[in-house]
């Protein structure tokens, strides 16, 4: 379809799953953009030309969920001749043909290595008057080469890689994303160096097991080096990355974290269980002692550094015994936050066939046990921050509640969300403010008194021009608010899926 043809057209994506989705949707964006669409308003619910389910399949429900919405727009769809769905993401890369078996009214199935086509699958499904379902099995072309549709002004997703080489019994995604691919650091910090002259001031790192990153071209240092190299990047302010394998996790990156200004104090490092016994049956190459000595290592070098993780909650053959070590190794690690999940059948990975599945209301029990005492260290540790005084970048869309309140949010550097009284100054999106923590919640913290300062930023006239820009289109067009300042950790998406 050309630019013309589609001209009015439409579009909406709905994302599922975890920060490679989200950043997967930003190029579909893209993709449709470029061939002229646009995007619908934020409340347009199913009422778009072309809706485009960006899947997850890892979570057990996830099945049920893509069939229930698409069966709510089945309706609409008759109603409307010529709109089209299409459903893409890590389901349709497992499912293909069922879709389309299931929901006949579906007109494009795409997998997760070949996303550049949906554009031309949309139109080659309206002339042919059929369902178009490609599925690649490799990766066609690094996702970096595609046109994206950030979804913010100033903070970004850089991907560094694509896949993953573990074999985790629990998880689909190798299945799913293909062995890992490495992208060349020269492209890496290109794409880095564009954002920032955008007006972009903090990227985060991108890849299902980013600080493997280098296995694909050969230098177990490459990773330690490219955060070194962002740092040398004028005008990157802060440098996130998410998510790495504590397998991985070498002296090297540590040092480089803590030698890099523009690298933040924080670290997202999945546990998944604290029980070695369990470690071993979901083919984890580490065991607690190791993953606490990381944590104990990144402490003593970055002392304010924030810690998240995620944990899985009765794995295959979890006693109460293991259930405790899981408790203890949390006790130890204090982690400023952690994404609990309760375990789920995916079909397809060894754990679903695994014998000792635990009952489901052994697994809530024991769930409702860790997120407790998660919710007591979160709140114990957000109060060490009561009393400082912190840089925070104001975000947009992050404070649900800040019109009520006459508040701002933000991310500090080590990523807490902080609300913070709105200064008479102006203040926009991408700025930074200096603020002191005056109260702590379990998953915030408030700073009351006045703005210490107002520093505008080169990311705050990037996200002044572009609203502005906005404005000035056609009704229907819309900017898309980002639920991300840094981009914030997503519960049902931390980690990659939850499975890194």
């Amino acid at each position: 379809m050309t630019a013309q043809d589609a001209l009015n057209r439409s579009y909406e994506i709905r994302t599922y799953g975890c920060q490679m989705n989200v950043h997967d949707s930003e190029r579909l964006s893209g993709l449709l953009e470029d061939a002229g669409y646009v995007r619908a308003p934020k409340d347009a619910d199913g009422d778009a030309d072309v809706v485009v389910f960006n899947t997850c399949a890892v979570r057990e429900n996830a099945d049920n969920k893509l069939y229930g919405n698409l069966g709510r727009l089945a309706p609409m769809k008759t109603q409307r001749p010529g709109m089209q769905i299409a459903v893409g993401g890590c389901l349709a890369q497992k499912d293909r043909d069922t879709i389309v078996r299931r929901a006949p009214w579906v007109d494009v199935v795409f997998g997760t290595h070949n996303i550049g086509k949906l554009p031309v699958l949309l139109e080659r499904a309206r002339i042919q008057g059929e369902a178009q379902v490609e599925i690649a099995e490799s990766l066609e072309a690094f996702p970096s080469t595609l046109p994206t549709r950030r979804e913010s002004a100033y903070a970004a997703w850089v991907s560094i890689s694509v896949g993953c080489n573990n074999t985790c019994t629990f998880c689909i995604v190798p299945a799913l994303r293909g062995k890992e691919k490495d992208r060349r650091p020269g492209d890496i910090l290109a794409e880095i160096e564009a954002l920032v002259d955008e007006g972009v001031s903090e990227v985060t790192l991108l890849g299902q097991n980013v600080n493997a990153y280098g296995s694909d071209i050969g230098d177990r240092e490459a990773f330690s080096k490219l955060l070194r190299a962002c740092g040398k990047i004028e005008g990157l302010e802060r440098v996130r990355f998410t998510s790495p394998h504590p397998r991985d996790f070498t002296d090297d990156v540590i040092s480089a974290m803590a030698e890099t200004p523009n690298v933040m104090p924080q670290l997202h490092m999945p546990m998944q269980s604290g029980s070695d016994t369990v470690l071993k049956a979901m083919r984890r190459s580490y065991r607690q002692e190791r993953f606490l000595g990381i944590i104990d290592k990144v402490r003593a070098s970055i002392p304010h550094a924030a810690i998240s993780t995620d944990i899985i909650v009765g794995f295959p053959g979890e006693t109460e015994e293991d259930f405790q070590q899981t408790l203890h190794a949390v006790r130890e690690a204090r982690f400023a936050q952690a994404f609990t999940f309760q375990y789920s059948k995916r079909p397809g990975t060894p754990a679903a066939t695994m014998d000792g599945q635990v009952p489901k209301e052994v697994v809530q029990e024991r769930y409702m046990r860790l997120s407790a005492l998660q919710e007591e260290i979160s709140w114990a540790e957000n109060k060490k921050q009561v009393g400082r005084t912190l840089d925070v970048m104001v975000a947009e869309g992050e404070g649900r509640k800040d019109g009520a309140t006459h508040r701002l949010s933000g991310r500090a550097p080590d990523s807490r969300l902080v609300h913070f009284t709105k200064p008479d100054a102006e203040v926009r999106p991408g700025d930074v403010v200096t603020v002191e923590i005056t109260y702590a919640a379990p998953h915030h913290l408030l700073a009351e008194g006045p703005t210490t300062t107002v520093r505008r930023t080169r990311s705050g006239d990037a996200w002044e021009k572009r609203t502005a820009a906005a404005s000035a289109k056609p009704a229907g067009v819309m900017l898309g608010l980002p639920g991300i300042g840094a981009p914030a950790p997503q519960p049902a998406a931390t980690g990659g899926c939850g499975c890194d």
